[in-house]
């Protein structure tokens, strides 16, 4: 296990990690996902035996298996908790939680609703913490989807990547990475729904421009992008949104007006005929099943790192 009196490196926003480090990460994401195609065992977690702890507060289908089969390949083991069967549902402190979970495992991942939470949860772990999605960020889901875009088009920076659709932890995140990664982030969301750059803790405005029109966001775009209009926790919404984001269902006469050779992706699920159509999600512009097998590639390499640091 990772001792108290060990630095500790947390993963809960993209701001978390620097340009070098990330350019690290992609280099390892490279070279594990090589290793995985070709059948070639690698498990830098056999010996000794490293555990994952996730914590699940909002369902998943990607994050569990992407997380969970990537230690497993890795040589580790790990523990799947939910608020149903742990004391996180039953009003024990997320302080409290933290320091009994990390002393037992020695790495944890979780996906839960406000980032103060996982804040408070790794400010008290004596273990790496990663951020599997908050309200607010979702930096596991860029990574990927920026080492899926390098994969396809080389590097990324000084591209344009458009966002099209609600201004929600995906989209923070996005401007995050821009600002960071050196490219620029086109935004064209609803009246109401709008991205919130203070909130993203972005301090370079240059690094994103918000157009009223998703078409006129997507002019020139090297890669187009977007999420389901209705994220998990705002259900309720469903209608009020449905009505709101009509104009922003990311289809061909959008795509193309982005570079002739523009990626599409979505983090899934996916809604056709919703924020995206079927010929656009379905064609080949789309890298959505690339993108979510990335998922596990890029995590097995952060994981890696946080537990090993930069290895030759």
């Amino acid at each position: 296990m990772t001792g108290a009196a060990m630095t500790i490196s947390h993963y809960l926003q993209f701001k978390d990690l620097s340009a070098d480090s990330y350019a690290y990460l992609f280099e390892r994401a490279a070279f594990i996902k090589r290793k995985f195609k070709a059948v070639e065992k690698y498990q830098p977690f056999a010996d000794p035996d490293r555990t994952l702890a996730m914590i699940f507060e909002k369902a998943s289908t990607r994050t569990r298996v992407s997380f969970e089969a990537g230690m497993y390949q890795m040589g580790g083991s790990v523990v799947h908790l939910t608020t149903g069967d742990s004391q996180l549902g039953r009003a024990e402190p997320i302080e409290d939680s933290a320091r009994v979970i990390s002393r037992m495992v020695d790495i944890v991942m979780i996906r839960t609703f406000e980032q103060s939470k996982i804040e408070a949860f790794a400010s008290h772990s004596r273990v790496p913490v990663i951020n599997g999605l908050t309200n607010e960020f979702h930096p596991c889901q860029i990574l990927a989807d920026i080492f899926t875009f390098i994969e396809q088009r080389g590097s990324i920076q000084g591209k344009v990547v458009a966002w099209v659709g609600d201004g929600n932890n995906m989209a923070n995140t996005w401007l995050q990475a821009a600002e960071l990664l050196g490219f620029t982030v086109h935004v064209s969301t609803p009246s109401g729904y709008e991205v919130d750059p203070v909130l993203a803790g972005i301090t370079n405005p240059g690094c994103y421009k918000v157009f009223k029109d998703p078409r006129e966001a997507c002019a020139g775009a090297h890669l187009v992008t977007t999420d389901v209009w209705t994220s998990m926790g705002y259900e309720a919404e469903n209608e009020v949104r449905r009505a709101a984001f009509k104009r922003w269902c990311v289809d061909e006469d959008m795509m193309r007006t982005a570079q002739p050779d523009a990626l599409f992706m979505h983090c899934l699920p996916a809604h056709r005929g919703e924020e995206v159509s079927a010929e656009v999600i379905d064609g080949p512009q789309s890298v959505v099943w690339d993108e979510a097998e990335n998922r596990m590639h890029v995590q097995k390499a952060l994981m890696e790192y946080l537990l090993l640091g930069r290895l030759a």
